[in-house]
């Protein structure tokens, strides 16, 4: 079939409209449809056999610049198939892709390590004397928490649970 517009080339754009209840149909060629402002649905994805498989297989589309960070060469691409960070550069380089996947996967981006000296003993006055080191509100109420529901107080243990929570959220 050719092109109803220009009568030279094979028509491959087919166009149904349907106006007040009645059907028209046009088949263009590709010039004229693009002429017309008709575009090929693909063609403003992109896409191509090679796109589509190369989307599927996990590589990058041909033509599309890949970032690499500039230390030690890894792409985004390589490092979130590998869960693998090349250096300490690809955490500025990656940022902005980084960042949502570390909130997805711990739950935050701030580092919430153990405390310094949580359990360790601290040397004070002349007599090199061993004293434990002094606990924060916050841990005294959870080590008594812990305390509690090994006793079976589970009265006790309630009321320390919401104070926790409550202080918790002030934080």
């Amino acid at each position: 079939m050719l092109c109803q517009s220009c009568g030279k080339h094979p028509a491959t754009t087919h166009i149904k409209t349907i106006v007040n209840g009645k059907l028209t149909e046009y088949h263009l060629c590709s010039e004229c449809a693009q002429k017309e402002g008709h575009l090929h649905l693909y063609n403003s994805w992109n896409m191509d056999l090679g796109n589509l498989l190369g989307g599927f297989l996990g590589k990058a589309a041909p033509g599309v610049q890949v970032t690499r960070c500039p230390s030690c060469g890894a792409s985004f691409e390589e490092i979130s198939q590998s869960g693998k960070i090349g250096c300490a550069e690809c955490y500025k380089t990656f940022r902005s892709q980084l960042v949502p996947m570390i909130q997805r996967i711990h739950g935050t981006t701030q580092h919430k390590g153990k405390v310094p000296g949580g359990s360790a003993l601290r040397l004070t006055g002349g007599q090199s004397a061993m004293m434990p080191v002094q606990e924060s509100p916050l841990e005294e109420k959870k080590r008594l928490l812990k305390q509690a529901v090994e006793q079976q107080d589970y009265e006790t243990a309630a009321v320390l649970r919401d104070e926790i929570k409550e202080m918790e959220s002030h934080d």
